[in-house]
């Protein structure tokens, strides 16, 4: 599975910005997938995760209620909206794919995309 993240860029604080993460390759043996992120000088964290059907989402508390996931599995894409920015979202995204639902454990999911920053500016 490839996975390419892109969308990212320079916004406000209290903007939005949409990040998509589009899969190729052998998709039908990931089951979810999930972002992440990387804020400087800090380790990467859990961000959301969604199953492909929908049917299963997780958010991290401090994006809960911001942000939204989707996933459209006709374009093997998936979607990370994020409403409400604030500066300390600041951080390189990454999007991954796992084969089993896998939450906010990253050890589970085995392909990784390449990143995309996003700078919240206040």
């Amino acid at each position: 599975v490839q996975l390419q993240a892109y969308g990212g860029g320079v916004v406000q604080a209290g903007g939005s910005l949409r990040l998509s993460c589009a899969a190729s390759g052998r998709t039908f043996r990931s089951w979810a997938m999930g972002w992440f992120r990387q804020p400087p000088g800090r380790e990467r964290e859990f961000v959301a995760a969604i199953s492909w059907n929908g049917r299963q989402t997780l958010f991290a508390d401090d994006v809960t209620g911001r942000f939204t996931v989707s996933a459209d599995s006709d374009e093997n894409t998936v979607y990370l909206q994020m409403n409400r920015l604030k500066p300390e979202d600041t951080a390189i995204y990454y999007c991954a794919s796992a084969i089993n639902w896998s939450g906010s454990y990253s050890p589970g999911y085995n392909h990784w995309g390449q990143g995309t920053l996003v700078t919240v500016s206040s």
